[in-house]
């Protein structure tokens, strides 16, 4: 078990992670090569990236924060806990903060993995699948479409 419970700060691990990898994450930024089973368990928030392989269960219970997996061989879904979350391509919005801990992990681990997606990024974001909570989504839909309308702070004062 690692990063169980973290609140806040980065991680990059050049190597493949145990299992029950960030659960309970409610803040923390993580950079991983692969992860083994319930990966991102009980998530609450932060951002995981998995350049590799994750063992069964990911996301079991995950309820807020987005993962997102190299998924090079299309295998993935078969092994993500579907009962909370959902699988998308990964949005315009996110692609800052992917490319950001893509390069903060080459900078640290010289990952080899890393430095090929971030070498053809364009390409290779086709092969990342972007796990999301269906409720929590729908909390952040509802955040973008109230800045759309200038009402956020209208009732603050």
């Amino acid at each position: 078990t690692t990063f169980y419970g973290a609140i806040s700060g980065e991680a990059y691990i050049c190597g493949v992670a145990g299992e029950r990898f960030c659960i309970r994450n409610s803040g923390l930024y993580a950079v991983v090569e692969g992860v083994g089973d319930h990966g991102c368990e009980y998530m609450t928030g932060g951002r995981v990236i998995v350049l590799g392989k994750t063992g069964r269960n990911f996301a079991a219970g995950m309820s807020g924060g987005i993962a997102y997996v190299y998924d090079e061989d299309k295998t993935f879904r078969d092994k993500c806990n579907m009962d909370m979350v959902e699988l998308e391509k990964v949005k315009e919005k996110d692609k800052d903060t992917v490319y950001h801990l893509l390069q903060n992990h080459f900078k640290y681990t010289k990952s080899r993995k890393a430095e090929k997606i971030i070498n053809n990024m364009n390409e290779e974001l086709e092969k990342i699948v972007r796990v999301i909570p269906i409720e929590y989504k729908r909390i952040l839909e509802g955040i973008e479409a109230e800045e759309k309308l200038n009402l956020v702070g209208v009732f603050n004062g």
